[in-house]
């Protein structure tokens, strides 16, 4: 998603006097989308081991060392479709929670006016 640089004057600073909105927002989507990585695609690539543990080798036609390498090869580009099909849903409420401020410059930045987790809990105390 493009970000207006009109946006990026809502962006308050993550420490002030430091980096500017831009360097900023540049900064949270890195974090974003190395954390989105890595939750997807060990939830998805322990997910596929357990999986594939599960299921004995065949007596006939099994494909050796070669078929082993291939299928952990598949089972790592599955992780990596599945984590990017899915990051919304599973990744970024704990990248929300396990880094609020860079959640913070990014909602400010994309200007979304969808509410966060933290909203609604607020709203479901009352």
């Amino acid at each position: 998603m493009k970000i207006n640089p009109a946006q990026l004057n809502h962006v308050r600073p993550l420490r002030p006097g430091v980096a500017s909105a831009e360097q900023q927002v540049a900064e949270a989507k890195e974090v974003r989308e190395a954390f989105r990585s890595f939750i997807g695609e060990a939830f998805f690539g322990q997910m596929l081991k357990s999986m594939r543990s599960t299921v004995g080798k065949p007596a006939y036609f099994h494909g050796g060392q070669a078929e082993e390498i291939f299928r952990s090869q598949l089972d790592q580009t599955l992780a990596q479709e599945m984590t990017e099909s899915s990051a919304a849903q599973i990744a970024d409420p704990m990248f929300r929670q396990q880094f609020p401020r860079q959640a913070e410059v990014l909602r400010q930045a994309e200007g979304s006016t969808k509410p966060t987790l933290d909203d609604l809990n607020q709203l479901t105390r009352r």
